[in-house]
C-alpha cells in the first residue's frame, strides 16, 4: 500500500467543467489536506471577459498568472499537504495561446504575457507539484456539468470556445513533462455518493509520487 507524503503538492488539471473542483475537495477530506482553488468568485475580470474576449482576455489572463504564483508560493511555504484546483501550466499553452491564435489576444499582448509566464515559472527556483492528476472525460459530459452547475456567463458562451478549450487540452497533456502526470477518468470514481471509490486513485497517486521522488534522489 502506497501511502501519499504529507508534504506533497497535487495538482489537479482538466477543461472547464470536467470536476476539478469536486475532486479536489474530495482528495482534500480524505488525505487531511489543505485546498488551494482558483479565484472565481471574487474574480474581477471573469464575467466581463466572457462578455468581451478581445477586450478583456489579457487582463484575465495576467491576473490567473499572478494569483496562481501567488499560489504556489503558498503552498510550499506551508510545506506543502495540498490539493490544488488547476495549474499554473494550463494558462499560456492552453488558455492565452488559443485567445492569440483566434484573434482575441493581440499577438504583442501574448508575447508580453509569455514572456512574463517563463520569468516567472521557467526557471529551477519554482517549485512543481509532486504530481499532476489530468481528469479525463466525455466532450458531452463537459458541456451537461456546464449547464448543471448553472453559471450563466458559461451557459451563455458560444459551444465552440468550449469545444475548441477541450481538443486543446487534449494536444496539451500529451506534451506536458513538468511534472509525473496521472491520468484518470471522472468515471473511475464516485465523489458525491461513494468517497472510497477514490481508493485506487490514492493508491495510484501514492506510487507515482514515491517512484519520482526516489529518482530525483539517484
Amino acid at each position: 500500500m502506497y501511502k501519499i507524503p504529507s508534504d506533497a503538492v497535487i495538482t489537479i488539471a482538466g477543461t472547464v467543467g470536467v470536476g476539478k473542483s469536486s475532486l479536489t475537495k474530495a482528495l482534500a477530506e480524505k488525505l487531511n489536506f489543505r485546498t488551494s482553488f482558483e479565484k472565481v468568485d471574487n474574480n474581477p475580470y471573469l464575467e466581463k471577459f466572457y462578455h468581451d474576449f478581445d477586450r478583456w482576455s489579457f487582463h484575465l489572463q495576467i491576473y490567473f498568472l499572478a494569483e496562481r504564483f501567488k499560489e504556489q508560493k503558498r503552498m510550499f511555504e506551508y510545506g506543502g499537504g495540498f490539493i490544488q484546483d488547476r495549474s499554473i501550466y494550463e494558462d499560456v499553452d492552453i488558455f492565452a495561446k488559443m485567445h492569440e491564435e483566434g484573434g482575441t489576444m493581440t499577438a504583442e499582448d501574448f508575447e508580453t504575457y509569455r514572456q512574463l509566464y517563463e520569468a516567472m515559472v521557467m526557471t529551477p527556483y519554482f517549485p512543481k507539484p509532486d504530481c499532476l492528476i489530468y481528469l479525463e472525460c466525455d466532450y458531452d459530459a463537459v458541456l451537461r456539468r456546464i449547464t448543471e452547475r448553472g453559471r450563466q456567463m458559461e451557459i451563455e458562451t458560444d459551444e465552440l470556445y468550449w469545444r475548441a478549450l477541450f481538443a486543446r487540452y487534449e494536444q496539451w497533456i500529451d506534451s506536458f513533462n513538468a511534472c509525473p502526470v496521472i491520468r484518470i477518468h471522472i468515471d473511475e470514481y464516485d465523489v458525491f455518493d461513494n468517497i472510497d471509490t477514490l481508493d485506487p486513485v490514492i493508491e495510484k497517486i501514492g506510487r507515482v509520487i514515491e517512484e519520482h521522488r526516489k529518482s530525483q534522489q539517484r
